[in-house]
């Protein structure tokens, strides 16, 4: 009886149950075994149903109904799967030659291309392009900007491109992000990089449906914004908190607000579409003393969110958000006897079925765990003090929903970003405000763009806002231990914390003790595979020769300390530090790093390391190698070896890293291995690693 009140979730569950069977075992069952299965179960879900009327029968039939629906949601994700289908681009054998794909996203720009969502409709394997072969497939293509100024393709536009596409390539460094497996959940599988002479423009789209318009509404409100605000950080915030768009705001600004623990209000997400919900319901408080206002609210407020997707060119955050609160609009005049548990299901439930890879998107996950916080959290939370005075109140409701969110998705934050904002409670004080109307004023200011001086005056206000939501970020960021960051937790731990923080708010609710041994026993596992984790990582030597293309970058980590060699361009490229080397240091606890190399000796312009018993020599200039050169590990930057030098080498292996052509390494290689020395590129097989 406890479970009557709410179907949706069950289903939801287990439908979300069979997604993540198929994505994690895809080989467990074929679709045909499956299909079968599903048809008997039916039958004898159907038989319990029509000749078993009794009640004792009722947890079998509804034990194979949600089973059904179990495997359903497993055959969903196969379905969805692209790479499944026979003329998938992973599938054609041979080189493609020159293919015709469609525009599927806006032009974004990066430092030396830009990059464009594509999907191919055919290839030809021939040069002449006599023969061309209908297939599938997304893939993400980057066009040199040497030689072009500016891309002006719009969604559903025809390119022509000339060469093959290459299939995206797991991470090359321990704990780096694995970029591959992200897109495949996006059915993306390849990348393309082409400079401007290879790319042509076909044609634009015939087809103009409400994909492409959608995209011309973001493009028009963004054009609107950047007229009426000034300032490229400013304009940044303002597309990111009006339309969701986060192309442009610069890394600076982007750690202030992650720093802050604001991170959430860039993107548009539930508490974007809560606000305007909750604003128009505020609107049309008078009607409800009329019959159809129940009625027409719901309809007006489904209007305006799906108008408000639709301009933001139904980005999946928005998506995500505007689904969950038409649910929350329509129970409303249908007077569904359901509460807000089953609507978020609900929600979810239709969005996995029109795309079940959601459910990998951290977006996804942290926007229904934040709203489950809040929902469950803020009104027993808020209902701990009674404040009589105005102002003290509406603080203990923004801290409320901030504490709620916090709890909520605490676990997953610590493992998506190892890191936890010190003062989220301070700093969502004076963000949430403002971001509410940053956005208000925003679609204000999009309303009347026709009259100039009102907009004009509206651009400076919302600039002026801006402006002090970023001081207060930057501010934010400054104070002192503002983020505890380079936290490690695995997956299972994660799912520990989580179970830790249930089983303390069951306690608090039931006070039952059996929940604080409950969470006592998770504490315990957590700790214990923290110290298994400290054994094996962390209190350890380790030498690795990163995989960074075009970069050299060697470490040699001693329990907790880095001593780290690089060029000079990558020391001072932090973004690609944090991206390919951090998570290997959040790995090993390091807390010092250090240039400063004690074991390191120059001999005859060549890098000695005596580290571990071990003599590790590094060239990185083209010069002549002192005869008989003996030591354990070579290691070559900057193509500065050649095929006369190698007979010369006692090695044990050379190492060739990322600063090397691919072309000069593969030529080597070969010539090392008639003398019998072993080779190894960091470009090819990934970082090195010597424990």
């Amino acid at each position: 009886m406890k479970w009557l009140p709410y179907p949706m979730l069950r289903i939801a569950a287990f439908f979300s149950g069979g997604i993540l069977l198929s994505i994690y075992f895809p080989d467990f069952l074929s679709i045909k075994n499956t299909a079968w299965i599903i048809g008997f179960f039916t039958m004898l879900f159907l038989a319990i149903k029509l000749y078993f009327k009794e009640s004792r029968f009722t947890f079998y039939s509804g034990f194979l109904g949600l089973l059904i629906i179990f495997l359903l949601g497993y055959v969903q994700l196969k379905l969805s799967t692209d790479s499944r289908k026979e003329n998938h681009l992973s599938k054609i054998e041979g080189s493609i030659k020159v293919y015709e794909a469609i525009v599927k996203s806006v032009p974004d720009e990066k430092t030396n291309s830009w990059k464009v969502e594509i999907e191919i409709i055919k290839i030809s394997l021939d040069d002449s392009i006599s023969h061309w072969v209908n297939a599938t497939g997304n893939l993400l293509l980057y066009v040199s900007k040497k030689g072009v100024r500016e891309i002006n393709w719009r969604y559903g536009d025809k390119i022509l491109v000339r060469g093959s596409p290459q299939e995206l390539n797991p991470p090359g460094n321990p704990g780096e992000f694995d970029f591959k497996r992200f897109l495949s959940f996006k059915n993306t599988w390849h990348q393309h990089f082409v400079k401007a002479a290879d790319v042509q423009f076909v044609s634009a789209t015939t087809y103009r449906g409400f994909i492409y318009y959608s995209h011309r509404a973001r493009a028009w409100s963004i054009q609107k914004l950047n007229r009426f605000v000034r300032g490229n950080d400013e304009q940044a915030i303002a597309r990111a908190l009006v339309l969701g768009v986060t192309d442009g705001i610069d890394n600076d600004l982007q750690n202030a607000y992650a720093a802050s623990g604001a991170m959430h209000v860039l993107a548009v997400s539930g508490m974007h579409v809560g606000i305007i919900y909750v604003i128009i319901l505020f609107l049309f408080k008078p009607l409800d003393k009329y019959r159809f206002s129940k009625w027409f609210v719901a309809v007006f407020s489904l209007l305006l969110l799906w108008s408000f997707s639709f301009i933001t060119g139904n980005s999946p955050s928005v998506l995500r958000a505007v689904t969950m609160f038409s649910f929350v609009a329509l129970a409303r005049p249908l007077g569904w006897k359901t509460n807000i548990y089953n609507t978020l299901a609900a929600s979810a439930f239709v969005l996995l079925i029109y795309n079940p890879y959601l459910i990998m998107s951290v977006g996804f996950q942290l926007s229904y765990l934040a709203v489950l916080g809040i929902v469950y959290l803020q009104r027993p939370l808020y209902r701990l003090w009674e404040i009589e005075n105005v102002v003290g109140d509406w603080i203990w409701k923004i801290t409320c929903v901030s504490i709620a969110a916090q709890v909520a998705t605490f676990a997953l934050g610590l493992l998506y970003f190892h890191q936890f904002p010190s003062y989220f409670l301070i700093s969502n004080l004076f963000v949430i405000p403002l971001s509410t109307l940053v956005l208000v004023i925003g679609i204000f200011l999009l309303a009347i763009n026709f009259f100039a001086p009102i907009a004009s005056l509206t651009g400076m206000i919302l600039e002026l806002l801006i402006k002090a939501l970023n001081w207060i970020v930057f501010t934010t960021e400054d104070l002192p231990l503002s983020l505890i960051n380079n936290i490690h937790i695995t997956t299972l731990q994660c799912w520990l914390l989580i179970g830790i923080i249930i089983f303390l708010i069951l306690l608090f609710e039931f006070r039952s003790t059996k929940w604080l041994y409950a969470s006592f026993v998770f504490t315990i596992v957590f700790v214990v595979l923290q110290w298994l984790h400290f054994d094996a990582h962390v209190n350890q030597k380790q030498l690795i020769v990163y995989s960074i293309n075009r970069h050299s970058a060697i470490e040699f980590i001693d329990n907790g300390r880095s001593y780290f060699v690089c060029d000079s361009i990558l020391q001072n490229d932090t973004e690609k530090i944090r991206f390919h080397i951090l998570p290997n240091r959040i790995s090993h606890g390091v807390a010092q790093i250090t240039s400063n190399i004690p074991f390191k000796m120059e001999s005859n312009k060549i890098e000695l390391f005596k580290w571990n018993n071990r003599i590790i020599a590094r060239i990185k200039n083209k010069l002549l190698l002192p005869e008989n050169l003996s030591c354990d590990y070579l290691i070559v930057s900057n193509n500065s070896l050649n095929k006369k030098q190698i007979a010369g080498i006692n090695a044990k292996q050379i190492i060739f890293d990322g600063s090397n052509s691919k072309s000069v390494v593969e030529s080597l290689i070969d010539f090392a291995n008639r003398y019998g020395i072993a080779t190894y590129s960091v470009l090819k097989q990934g970082a090195f690693i010597l424990k």
